[in-house]
């Protein structure tokens, strides 16, 4: 075997996102740069996490002889934000990386190719103590909820370390943790004396080295290959998979008298995402190397089962592999930025750091003192919180009450416990490295950790009765833009976070007026709120139509209720005016509901407004209080109408002009743009209707795209690609239940071919990791036997055929 083969190989990737959920809501919005996915996360999901899970390996005629998971044969962390979002929104990617993890170890001598990361990407060197330590802490405690397992390395996000930091994995537990070669200051072999100075990436990579802390305490440390990781991630090594593997190989030197490790670490997010289909790249070069005498894959915690450090080394303190200038680029205007804004400055950064760590430490002793009230150890309590992210049911809030406690808690004590526990949360969100690492002040990862201190605060004032909003709005205004429009973070804070800010109220004005256009049952949630209805009472009259209603909501992070009363009045298309207070009891309740709908009856419109004023003054609420996707969806049913009306009379303008638009065409002749406008408009639109349909027809869109094309009509709309993939998905696992007739997997069939047509080409990818999967399972199907079930398995394997998959034809 090759289990003494003195070279080793190792590719590391860093998962992680910057986290991009709401903070009032725990979910993202919509985000309109992701299209056509709802969000970069799931852009990305599709671009690299799923295609890692299931790689596709191709033979020489590009088909598809196999579906590789990536992540058994690498090493490999994903942020735990990030896990946490692809659990719940594509759990089947999500179960391929603990997949790839416990068949890794199978592979590894029992050492899993995943390892742990701080929880929320904070640059610990720049953190404070206690921080530090919750970060490490909610890191490995996240990692063994979800893996099963210890860790036994621990990423620190942008690979910044000091010593302190070290002093801390190993204090936790960790074995090692992987550096950038830059960060190396000396060496020296174990028992020497003399150090070697290695500043400026001159370390040699192809060992580990141990650190021998002041404590006492040792941790392993990985200085990854520079120039190669360097070369995946911007020099194009990527683009073929036997280059890559070959680049790696040619890094074994002749000269060295030590078992090599030749490791990499780079953004996962490299293979397949930053670098379309880089994880085929990766399947294929580690298929390669696996295959190859000469050489083991390995991970780091086998390898240094394997060969234990025979080398000390130390760092440079507040040393990164993204900044030049060590950890500058998290709290100054160092030079380091994303590039392509000449002119631009970052000095916003010290201000923006300034005001964060202002706002932590002016919170911590009040909150300590009042946190001390009601739990045992209160920064003892933070550390263990983790345990509730990961599940906030009833049993896991229960016993973390028991064990963290002083006393048995009322449940309003207890929703005071957790909001001062979000607090905390939050305290520490804010200080995500994204919120620093870009060129802008109002770029979106920033406002996202401005706005993540707006929650802070809001809870803060909520719980401690302590608002420190003007002073750290006034600390903010130091924080210049380079946006003149931007000013400075005063100008964000009013513009991109303060009308952010939601409370139970915002809730119940969003459940109002959605439910003018949406029905809500009785019980409903909206993000992170249950909504109990208690009563509802709607009045129409011709356009107009009026609710009147009342509700309990409930928070289910903080456990805070209330019950509200609200009244909304549409006025026809976007007009909408509504008002939330809380409930005054029936009696008040019960007139406004009787008076407004009287007044509307007769016509009253003045007076029902009128009433609705009086009952709610103050705050009013239309659609633009909608959270962002509702909003959308409710303006889609308000425009529906108009868009109806004005594609007829395009439809009626297209159809009158076809022939001639074909005989221009025919000529070469240049159709006149008001034709061409409605041809597109029209043509698109039946290809979207025909694509998003429960069971779309092969025949009828191929028809659309001909006239389309005989036509030189441009059909533009990425939407159409991916309904089409999404209708072949979901047509091959419909087969799970119910193998269906062959006439109805050919039909499928014929679809893949049309929709490799459209302009914007559908990724087959969901459908393929379906037939993959069901390619043996339904090798006999239920209930077909004879010439039927090998008609049916003939129609089977014309859909492989189709999605590029190599088909065995027995």
């Amino acid at each position: 075997g090759f289990v003494s083969a003195p070279h080793y190989l190792c590719i590391h990737g860093h998962f992680y996102q910057p986290p991009r959920e709401n903070p009032w809501l725990e979910a993202i919005e919509m985000q309109d740069s992701a299209h056509p996915y709802h969000d970069w996360n799931e852009r990305i999901a599709a671009e690299c996490y799923a295609p890692n899970a299931a790689a596709r390996v191709l033979d020489e005629a590009d088909r598809i002889v196999d579906l590789a998971n990536n992540y058994e044969r690498i090493s490999f962390n994903f942020g735990p934000t990030l896990l946490s979002w692809m659990a719940e929104h594509d759990p089947e990617a999500y179960d391929s990386v603990l997949e790839g993890d416990r068949r890794g170890a199978e592979r590894f001598g029992g050492h899993g190719p995943a390892i742990a990361q701080v929880y929320n990407h904070m640059i610990l060197p720049l953190a404070n103590a206690r921080d530090r330590k919750t970060q490490v802490r909610w890191g490995l405690r996240d990692f063994e909820s979800r893996f099963g397992r210890k860790p036994e390395g621990m990423w620190l996000a942008e690979t910044a370390a000091d010593t302190e930091c070290l002093e801390l994995l190993a204090e936790e537990g960790i074995r090692f943790t992987i550096l950038a070669p830059s960060q190396a200051r000396r060496v020296r072999r174990i028992g020497g004396r003399a150090w070697k100075d290695v500043s400026g990436g001159r370390v040699d990579p192809s060992m580990a080295y141990e650190a021998k802390l002041p404590s006492g305490r040792k941790l392993a440390l990985f200085f990854y290959d520079g120039p190669i990781s360097q070369g995946i991630a911007f020099e194009g090594i990527l683009e073929n998979g036997e280059r890559f593997a070959a680049r790696l190989k040619e890094a074994f030197a002749d000269g060295r008298d030590h078992p090599q490790l030749v490791h990499v670490a780079t953004d996962g997010e490299t293979y397949g995402h930053h670098h379309r289909q880089g994880e085929k790249a990766l399947a294929y070069a580690v298929r390669v190397l696996d295959s190859d005498p000469a050489v083991r894959l390995t991970v780091y915690g086998e390898f240094l089962d394997l060969h234990p450090p025979t080398h000390e080394a130390e760092i440079h303190d507040r040393s990164s592999w993204s900044c030049v200038h060590g950890v500058d680029r998290w709290w100054k205007d160092c030079g380091c930025n994303s590039g392509g804004h000449p002119g631009w400055n970052q000095k916003w950064r010290t201000p923006l750091r300034n005001a964060l760590d202002w706002l932590r430490d002016s919170l911590a002793p009040v909150w300590e003192e009042r946190a001390g009230i009601l739990l045992r150890d209160p920064w003892d309590a933070r550390d263990a919180y983790i345990d509730v992210l990961l599940d906030r049911s009833s049993p896991s809030l229960d016993a973390w009450f028991e064990r963290h406690a002083k006393r048995a808690l009322s449940p309003p004590e207890r929703v005071e416990a957790l909001r001062l526990l979000e607090i905390q949360r939050y305290a520490m969100l804010m200080h995500t490295s994204c919120g620093w690492f870009f060129d802008e002040l109002s770029g979106i990862e920033t406002v996202q950790v401005i706005q993540y201190a707006g929650r802070a605060i809001q809870l803060a004032v909520d719980s401690l009765g302590w608002n420190a909003e003007a002073e750290f709005v006034e600390r903010l205004r130091e924080a210049k833009s380079n946006i003149p429009e931007h000013a400075d973070g005063a100008v964000v804070w009013a513009k991109m976070v303060k009308p952010a800010i939601v409370d139970l109220a915002k809730v119940a004005a969003h459940f109002a007026v959605h439910s003018l256009f949406e029905t809500y049952g009785t019980r409903s949630t909206i993000y992170c709120y249950d909504v109990v209805r208690e009563d509802q009472k709607r009045t129409r009259s011709g356009r107009q139509k009026l609710l009147v209603g009342r509700a309990r909501f409930i928070s289910r992070i903080t456990g805070e209720a209330e019950t509200l009363s609200y009244g909304v009045l549409h006025l026809g298309d976007h007009n909408v005016q509504a008002g939330v207070r809380a409930y005054g009891g029936s009696q008040r309740y019960d007139a406004l509901a009787t008076d407004a709908r009287a007044a509307l009856e007769q016509g009253e419109l003045a007076q029902c407004i009128r009433l609705l004023d009086r009952e709610f003054g103050g705050t009013t609420y239309s659609i633009r209080s909608l959270f962002r996707d509702e909003q959308r969806r409710t303006m889609k049913i308000v425009l529906r109408q108009t868009l109806t009306e004005a594609e007829g009379r395009m439809r009626r303008i297209y159809e009158t002009n076809e022939p001639l638009m074909r005989f221009l065409a025919g000529i070469g002749t240049p159709v006149p743009s008001v034709l061409r406008t409605a041809a597109e408009l029209v043509l698109n639109a039946d290809l979207r209707r025909a694509a998003t349909a429960e069971a779309p027809d092969p025949s009828s869109i191929r028809e659309l795209l001909e006239k389309a094309a005989s036509e030189g009509i441009n059909l533009e709309d990425a939407a159409v690609g991916l309904a089409l993939s999404e209708a072949i998905e979901r047509g091959l696992r419909a087969l799970v239940t119910a193998p269906g007739e062959a006439a109805s997997l050919r039909n499928l069939a014929a679809l893949v071919e049309t929709a490799a047509l459209v302009p914007d080409p559908s990724d087959f990818s969901g459908a393929q990791d379906v037939w993959w999967r069901l390619r043996k399972t339904l090798a006999a199907p239920n209930g077909l036997a004879g010439e039927e079930r090998e008609e049916w398995l003939h129609a089977f394997r014309e859909v492989g055929s189709a999605l590029g998959m190599k088909v065995d034809e027995r």
